[in-house]
């Protein structure tokens, strides 16, 4: 059979309010999630013995850790199903990014697998399986950029403007333990309303990330992207970083900043993706 060879699109938090900490220790949030048209890619070729593979494998992460493998076997446990699949990933996103790479791996794992196995879960029952997995993981199962609250799995369905962003990163991996453990966090700023954040109230009110201040404090590299890429925009941290991002005007404004770019950054241009790349490459498939 000839491989699926998909997408597993990159996120980007538009804005992130920490709004409480919970008694089993996860924050309550607010953010708005734009999916981006620059990601991973994922290669599916079934197998009947029930064995799944992936390669290459990733620096630090042991096959029972990635989220891809654990999905895969997730679905197996669910299901009872009896088939395998070996998995290649190009890796494209930086690992403790805050772009969602390893989430949304995972959900394009999960239902490119609903699909190649046969299993018809459908993105409700595969996006309760992937919330296991980690809290961004639903938001790619449904392919919508979208609005979310409790810890990002209360999700409503955005339309956002198709908008040309930069991205850096500084070439640090930032622990999201690390960020969510710091007694500095804010975890208490005031709940707003979706259509508030929707409308575009100023920076200063609406548009920033509470994890951007610790994240600058304990990592100086990721202080001196925000410092530089703010010269060019709006510049702000995605989920706990490491990676900023700043919107620009047009694809052209975003090379004029990537020129400008200082040496031993990795930095790319995406546009805003009104869907997800993941759902119209399997719509491409299903023709």
């Amino acid at each position: 059979m000839t491989p699926w060879v998909l997408p597993a699109p990159a996120k980007l938090n538009l804005l992130l309010r920490i709004t409480g900490r919970r008694a089993d220790g996860y924050h309550e949030l607010q953010t708005l999630f734009q999916l981006l048209d620059h990601g991973d890619t994922l290669s599916f070729t079934p197998r009947d013995d029930g064995a799944v593979t992936l390669s290459p494998a990733l620096d630090g992460v042991s096959a029972e850790e990635n989220l891809i493998v654990r999905a895969a076997r997730l679905l197996q446990h669910e299901t009872g199903c009896r088939a395998g699949v070996d998995i290649l990933l190009d890796k494209r996103l930086p690992l403790g990014g805050g772009l969602g790479g390893g989430s949304s791996d995972a959900a394009t794992t999960l239902v490119a697998l609903d699909r190649l196995w046969q299993l018809d879960l459908g993105h409700e029952r595969l996006a309760a399986l992937g919330l296991g997995l980690g809290a961004d993981v639903p938001v790619f199962v449904r392919g919508d950029s979208a609005w979310a609250e409790g810890v990002g799995e209360r999700l409503i369905p955005v339309a956002l403007a198709e908008r040309w962003f930069v991205v850096v990163h500084p070439g640090v991996a930032v622990s999201t333990a690390a960020v969510f453990g710091h007694p500095g966090l804010t975890r208490d700023s005031t709940a707003i309303s979706m259509r508030l954040a929707l409308d575009g109230a100023t920076p200063e009110t609406v548009w920033r990330n509470d994890c951007e201040s610790v994240v600058r404090a304990l990592y100086p590299e990721v202080d001196r992207a925000l410092a530089w890429l703010s010269r060019h925009g709006d510049a702000l941290l995605t989920g706990t970083g490491a990676c900023v991002f700043c919107p620009v005007a047009d694809e052209a404004s975003a090379d004029a900043v990537i020129a400008d770019a200082p040496d031993g950054w990795q930095i790319f241009k995406a546009r805003g993706a009104a869907r997800s790349p993941l759902h119209r490459a399997l719509e491409i498939i299903s023709a």
